[in-house]
């Protein structure tokens, strides 16, 4: 597999009735791994806190431990004493069936996080775990300005990798500012875990006029081939993570992963148009990660509402009734339509891209409830 590993993402396992579903996890796991991949990437609230408990059946129940490696992570959301952060880390051992892990994370490092993580002194908590050999390699994810990760960075020079979200939409953008990150990271010489390659999807659904740009040049290459192999040629990435739903997904990726073709000068001019053509077209850069969904008081299924918004503007161009009514109408049926968002600010809090999610969702109302 290339040099920049290709990780397996369990954000987004294929689900039936609410469930993992193992067979096809277990199909698409053994792909993976014979076409070379070893990096399973969970977290204890990815899938409705599914992920963690899938670990054990599709990995170390089957597989040889030293053929694969596992990385999670610790939320500032399911601790708040010096005691909760043992338990956390013993449930997420318990719950994975590992005896260590190859990498473990502080989550979702900003400004706000930051202060609890060191507050309760987590990052010597986690070289203490290092140092016990329930740890590999520590590290943490990181969504803030690139002037907040060159200080938490000089702060702690003893981490070890990095876990930023890099993909061409976001390389230029001023919140999520990855390639600033990126270039910040690498200063300090560490490697680099890239998250959200293709954004939560949104880079391998692309509107029709780049899908046509890139298969004129390169027939074989999916949108999302074009997306990963932006981020796997970046210097000092060690692994990208794919949060892959799907065997067609897995196949692809791999295929990615696996050729050795390079992008060209031509290639990186028609990312940038890509990148100009997506960024002018007014879309909501939600990625699904749901973070905010869990604190709504109104039940709002805000990355839902968000997606089928995008739909409805790049696919149909927001002009009259389209499919995505029907749809917004359906996925808000049991939770809050977005027009009933009281503006309470927890999501806003929650959400790793700083998006303005009342008023976001003010705009998807007066789109598909006016």
């Amino acid at each position: 597999m290339n040099e920049k590993r290709l990780g397996f993402g369990m954000m987004r396992l294929p689900m039936v009735e609410g469930a993992v579903d193992f067979d096809l996890c277990h199909k698409m796991v053994e792909h993976f791994r014979r076409q070379g991949g070893t990096y399973f990437d969970t977290a204890l609230m990815y899938c409705g806190r599914q992920s963690e408990p899938a670990v054990r059946p599709l990995l170390p129940e089957k597989y040889p431990r030293d053929s694969f490696t596992v990385a999670t992570k610790l939320h500032t959301g399911y601790f708040n004493t010096l005691e909760d952060r043992d338990r956390v880390f013993g449930e997420q051992l318990e719950k994975t069936g590992v005896e260590y892990f190859d990498y473990y994370l502080l989550h979702a490092i900003d400004a706000e996080n930051y202060k609890k993580f060191t507050e309760l002194d987590c990052f010597n908590w986690l070289k203490e775990k290092k140092k016990q050999g329930l740890v590999k390699k520590i590290g943490f994810s990181f969504h803030d300005s690139a002037a907040f990760l060159e200080r938490v960075l000089t702060e702690h020079p003893e981490m070890e990798f990095v876990q930023l979200q890099l993909n061409y939409l976001d390389w230029e953008s001023r919140d999520v500012q990855s390639r600033l990150c990126y270039e910040t990271a690498r200063r300090h010489g560490l490697p680099v875990v890239v998250m959200e390659p293709v954004k939560g999807g949104i880079l391998a659904n692309v509107p029709p006029v780049i899908e046509e740009m890139f298969r004129a040049a390169h027939p074989d290459w999916t949108p999302a081939s074009w997306a990963l192999r932006f981020v796997m040629e970046l210097p000092g990435v060690m692994a990208v993570l794919s949060g892959m739903s799907n065997m067609e997904q897995v196949t692809d990726n791999c295929a990615t992963a696996n050729d050795p073709v390079r992008l060209t000068e031509a290639d990186h001019a028609l990312i940038r148009r890509a990148a100009e053509i997506l960024n002018g077209r007014g879309s909501i850069a939600c990625t699904g990660c749901a973070y905010c969904v869990d604190g709504c008081p109104m039940a709002i299924p805000i990355p839902r509402c968000f997606a089928l918004y995008n739909e409805d503007q790049q696919q149909y161009g927001g002009k009259g009734w389209t499919p995505p009514f029907t749809y917004y109408d359906n996925a808000t049926r049991e939770g809050g339509k977005a027009s009933a968002c009281i503006a309470c600010g927890q999501c806003v809090e929650a959400c790793p891209q700083h998006l303005p999610i009342p008023e976001l969702l003010r705009q998807v109302a007066d789109r598909f409830e006016a």
